[in-house]
């Protein structure tokens, strides 16, 4: 395997695998669907949470959410692979704007930049920084370093987007491509985030209805700032030696199980996302069928710099992907209920082997058992006919303790 002098890492927050083109999406990431001669794409890829507290430490530690206890920053003894990368002389760079990846929560380790939009102004209606404005950045910092593109230094690149999550308030023209019948001002659209998924009101279903179209129509917003990301790229002169990884942190809920946004639940619309690998020698073109998880991704990030295991990851290199065994995957969270956990959230496990997925949840000592080959929705928990029952209690119980 070829060693690649740069990596970047580009995250979508809140994308669903199941509206993304390429995996069965009515065609609302046209780029996305058009770069996949170029990419590996991964079928199975799961991620270890609901939400970003739980899911981005597999994505840039290689751990799990209560690995170092239960906290809500990262932990001081976690290791970043941004913090990995440098130690190893490469240049790493960051810009994102979630608040919970900020610098206050000490994500800012390892990062030569670091830009988390803290100290710029935002509004209710979007209180994140958009995707044009991350896009920009990430164009000054690459016309500094690469410059003419002939003797700067390998780096690590991580891109994260915002632009999908909850308030969807999408532009006309994007809402107008989901259903040009639709008639909803931006004021509207915000107030629907406040009486409909602030309360997690699900009475009234064609309002949630009308969500699901709000966030379509974002998911083709954000499709068109990773085409723009991409350009920024090419004319950079470096997509010849660069692999990016493209991926979510988790999906949204859409009345499936009960609720809505993304709260503390193991379903697939919230833990199924895609992931791709653009760029690799090997395997462009073709997909991939095995059983992953998102804390392989740190593992892959160093394995592509030609650097050694790390000890302190819990993941294994997805590349090449003919050295990975499949092992099963697990995940862990607070069975929060609202946008924020509270000190009375009890935690919430899942178990996947196979087309297996067990689920335990501590409130009630709850437990949920699917076959998601047959069963993909998650409608019908098997928990008490199912021959595999014990064998997957008794590896999560193991999991859980160890």
């Amino acid at each position: 395997m070829r060693e690649m002098k740069n990596v970047i890492l580009v995250t979508i927050d809140t994308l669903r695998k199941d509206v993304v083109g390429c995996y069965g999406g009515d065609k609302f990431t046209p780029f996305l669907d058009s770069i996949q001669s170029r990419c590996l794409r991964f079928t199975n890829m799961k991620s270890i949470g609901p939400y970003t507290q739980a899911s981005f430490p597999g994505i840039l530690t290689s751990s799990y959410y209560f690995d170092y206890g239960r906290r809500k920053g990262l932990a001081p003894e976690a290791t970043v692979v941004s913090e990995v990368l440098q130690r190893n002389g490469i240049v790493t760079a960051a810009y994102h704007s979630n608040p919970y990846l900020s610098g206050y929560f000490g994500w800012n380790r390892g990062w030569h930049s670091f830009y988390d939009s803290m100290q710029d102004d935002v509004s209710d209606m979007y209180p994140f920084v958009r995707g044009n404005v991350i896009n920009e950045k990430v164009e000054k910092w690459l016309s500094e370093h690469v410059g003419s593109g002939k003797d700067y230094k390998p780096f690590f690149l991580w891109v994260h987007y915002m632009d999908v999550h909850e308030p969807y308030v999408p532009e006309k023209d994007y809402l107008r491509a989901i259903d040009s019948g639709l008639n909803v001002s931006k004021e509207e659209m915000f107030r629907l985030f406040k009486e409909v998924i602030l309360k997690r009101d699900v009475s009234d279903r064609n309002k949630v209805e009308i969500l699901k179209k709000l966030y379509l129509a974002k998911v083709m917003e954000v499709d068109d700032y990773v085409k723009e990301l991409f350009g920024i790229f090419e004319r950079s002169g470096i997509l010849g030696d660069t692999v990016i990884l493209i991926t979510s942190d988790h999906g949204d809920e859409f009345c499936e199980h009960g609720g809505l946004s993304h709260d503390g639940k193991m379903y697939s619309e919230l833990i199924d996302v895609p992931f791709l690998m653009y760029g690799v020698e090997d395997g462009a073109g073709e997909v991939c069928e095995k059983l992953v998880s998102n804390v392989d991704i740190p593992p892959t990030i160093v394995g592509l710099f030609g650097l050694g295991k790390v000890e302190a990851f819990k993941g294994r290199p997805l590349y090449p992907i003919e050295g990975y065994a499949e092992e099963g995957v697990f995940g862990e969270a607070l069975g929060k209920r609202s946008a924020h956990a509270k000190d009375t959230d009890r935690p919430v496990y899942y178990y996947m082997d196979g087309s297996y997925k067990i689920i335990y949840s501590e409130e009630g000592d709850s437990w949920e058992l699917y076959d998601v080959e047959n069963d993909p929705e998650e409608k019908e928990n098997i928990i008490d006919s199912s021959q595999h029952t014990k064998r997957l209690k008794e590896r999560l119980i193991e999991w859980i303790n160890s």
